[in-house]
């Protein structure tokens, strides 16, 4: 008998709503089916403006907390009608809402995700689970990266070092290793900043299949100055997003050149930057005695000129995605929070304490009954 679960999952990218129907009566779950519901114009352009400036006014957050409610309840609904499903067949929703801030080493640690669940669970009729970060945070966490947990079931393998790169809004990675614990964290920008540029100088929302990035030159001298960010000397467990990099943070980086720099120039570099990134730090977990094999996933696996440049980066590497290994690379995300709501509703621990530095292991999610 089937146990039916919708992961539901908005990035730091801010391009829509990804959702799931993973079976967790498999072993190992399958993911069924998938969707994408796109950003409504106004709400993206409100949820940036709000991320780009960290203010808002109470009326204004409360307005979004409850857009995001109906528009999560919204596409899951039309999501069951495309795949024929009764609401009654789905045990429970994994929402992971909208992070708009994330400060897990602030004097008093917090994140912030909003997408007002009630509604969720109202228009719906299905039991809905949210707010899985802050019971991390409350045990001494990072409150992230909470997927590393759901990598770990479904890629692991005794005879190699698998890593699972999800490059988003922001790149994160599971170092899974048999002969250790599992470890997970923030590496670097992924989509943010290359997004934010082209938009920012064309318009648009993102830069398909690296057209324009191919058409500027790399900048040695602007990669040497993006790359020295004191983040990337930090010791995990750790997380980042747009807090730290956006175009605030770019453009510090170009005011230090006297000279303008093309515009193509720098979102070719921006690529560079976010593999270079990347590897840098895989180089330092790479093992010599088994393979080293890279799945990729998020939106990062689709830019041709990203996964070019990882494979020449890493030659020492299997270079794969997601995709091949039976977990499509758009939905890695939205199926892990799936998996995090069938782990909250059976009540078993979600987070992993070598991964977030938690104090200890705790079942993740607030639950919202139908």
């Amino acid at each position: 008998m089937s146990q039916y679960y919708i992961g539901v999952m908005s990035g730091t990218s801010l391009d829509g709503v990804d959702l799931a129907l993973m079976d967790f009566a498999q072993n190992p779950a399958k993911l069924i089916a998938s969707d994408f519901t796109p950003m409504p114009e106004e709400i993206r352009q409100n949820l940036t403006a709000l991320l780009h400036s960290s203010e808002t006014s109470l009326q204004k957050l409360g307005e979004l907390d409850h857009q995001l409610g109906k528009l999560y309840a919204q596409s899951i609904n039309q999501f069951l009608q495309k795949v024929r499903l009764d609401s009654e067949k789905i045990v429970a929703i994994g929402c992971h809402g909208q992070t708009i801030w994330h400060s897990p080493n602030s004097v008093y640690p917090f994140t912030m995700q909003i997408g007002d669940m009630n509604i969720v669970a109202e228009q719906t009729g299905i039991t809905t689970i949210a707010d899985f970060r802050r019971r991390d945070i409350a045990v001494g966490g990072q409150g992230a990266p909470l997927v590393p947990a759901f990598h770990q079931d479904m890629f692991s393998a005794n005879d190699r070092l698998t890593l699972v790169l999800n490059i988003g809004g922001i790149s994160n990675i599971s170092v899974l290793d048999p002969n250790q614990p599992t470890i997970g964290y923030d590496v670097s920008v992924g989509n943010a900043l290359l997004d934010s540029w082209i938009e920012f100088h064309q318009g648009k929302r993102y830069d398909k299949n690296a057209e324009w990035a191919k058409s500027g030159v790399l900048n040695e001298s602007l990669l040497t100055e993006l790359l020295d960010e004191p983040y990337f000397q930090q010791p995990p467990p750790k997380s980042t997003g747009r807090e730290l990099f956006n175009l605030a943070w770019l453009n510090k980086k170009l005011a230090k050149f006297t000279a303008l720099l093309a515009a193509e120039d720098v979102q070719r570099t921006l690529v560079e930057f976010t593999a270079v990134s990347i590897a840098n730090e895989l180089k330092n977990l790479q093992k010599t005695d088994r393979t080293n094999l890279l799945l990729v996933c998020g939106g990062g696996a689709r830019n041709p000129l990203i996964m070019q440049r990882l494979i020449e980066l890493l030659p020492t590497w299997q270079v794969s995605t997601t995709t091949e290994f039976g977990l499509d690379i758009d939905y890695v995300e939205a199926a892990a929070f799936a998996w995090l709501a069938y782990r909250r509703m059976h009540n078993l621990a979600s987070n992993l304490p070598s991964v977030t530095g938690a104090s200890k292991l705790v079942s993740l999610g607030v639950i919202y009954p139908k």
